[in-house]
């Protein structure tokens, strides 16, 4: 900020009052810059109690990005206690049959080692078109958390024609009263990700906010938009999909506090992930991770009244309501259902490949 806007700023409580604005709006980069350019050039025009505000508010900006102590560190089998096998029928109308932890281990669509998870589809059935959909897998987290920071350190993820992979959160029984948060999330190869939020009515975003992504809707209600959410696309391509898995895959971690929710994304050798995050630490600082791809302040959303308890949901459906519906004008051919029935071999590279996931509390 330039001297001359401190020009205009007469009343130091106006100016006290939009210092706190900025802190509880996670603006810290434009906190941090008023602050600098006081302490560095006008720091005569301010008495000493209005520079010991602005030291307590520097201080509250950094505290609003907070520190978190690891509360689960899932790695390679125990994936099989942290997490329960949803077998239910899709929600989203996919060409999928969601199969239990038995069934998955007997057909090898999930296996570990000691610092593996994989889960994935079948990739060697022809399937009736009268029949069930393709043996997929659902899982769930065992824990809820509300207030949480967790990341997810991702080798590989699902790829190809009709896939529609997804790593989020939500509470299953209230959706979607209970709220929704999509971390990992897209169809048919197209990238970038997106982070999204969808909520009941009442709870939208800010079209401007401090994140590197760019947003598609500001409504993050369910009954408007297509269900489309308040969402925001990734500022890198290789975020998802082909390019993702070529760049030797990545990170994604999510803040959720009862003023914000932030999502990240660091590639895998992009030497820009904080050591905390790719080192699994037992302790991470949210301050430390840098603007967030996606950012959700509360702006004009009540994060308490809109998201509840939620478990962690990793899944990989086929088709259904967003795959199919823009399977041919993503490039794909013939009809979703169809392509997934008749070309197994098409989903041997659809799997997810985990080398953890840490959730701090």
């Amino acid at each position: 900020m330039k001297k001359d806007a401190f020009k205009q700023v007469s009343n130091r409580v106006m100016l006290w009052q939009f210092l706190v604005f900025l802190s509880r709006r996670c603006c810290y980069a434009e906190l941090s810059a008023i602050f600098l350019t006081i302490k560095n050039k006008n720091s005569k025009r301010l008495n000493r109690a209005l520079q010991a505000s602005l030291l307590l508010l520097s201080s509250l900006s950094t505290a609003f990005a907070a520190s978190y102590s690891i509360s689960s560190n899932i790695v390679g089998s125990d994936f099989y206690n942290a997490f329960s096998w949803e077998n239910i029928a899709d929600p989203t109308a996919g060409r999928v049959n969601y199969v239990d932890q038995t069934t998955s281990k007997s057909q090898n669509l999930t296996y570990a080692s000691s610092d593996t998870f994989i889960m994935r589809p079948d990739f060697t059935t022809v399937l009736s078109a009268s029949g069930p959909g393709r043996n997929s897998v659902r899982i769930k987290s065992v824990a809820t958390y509300t207030t949480h920071a967790a990341v997810f350190d991702v080798r590989h993820m699902p790829q190809g024609c009709g896939t529609w992979p997804a790593i989020w959160e939500t509470k299953e029984s209230d959706w979607p009263a209970g709220g929704e948060i999509d971390i990992v999330e897209g169809v048919n190869d197209q990238s970038p990700n997106a982070a999204t939020l969808h909520t009941s009515a009442g709870c939208s975003m800010p079209a401007s906010r401090t994140e590197t992504g760019t947003p598609t809707q500001s409504d993050c209600d369910t009954a408007v938009n297509g269900n489309a959410g308040c969402g925001v696309k990734f500022a890198t391509t290789n975020s998802y999909g082909p390019s993702f898995n070529s760049a030797g895959g990545g990170w994604f971690a999510i803040e959720r506090t009862n003023d914000y929710i932030n999502v990240w994304f660091w590639t895998r050798n992009g030497g820009t992930v904080p050591s905390d995050v790719s080192s699994g630490a037992s302790q991470v600082n949210t301050g430390n991770w840098g603007t967030p791809s996606a950012a959700f302040p509360d702006t004009s959303c009540n994060i308490p009244e809109f998201f509840q308890e939620h478990n962690i949901i990793i899944n990989i459906d086929l088709c259904g309501d967003w795959a199919g519906s823009v399977f041919g004008q993503d490039g794909c051919p013939g009809v979703c259902d169809d392509y997934v029935n008749a070309n197994p071999s098409a989903f041997q590279n659809a799997y997810f490949d985990f080398a953890a996931i840490r959730v701090y509390q």
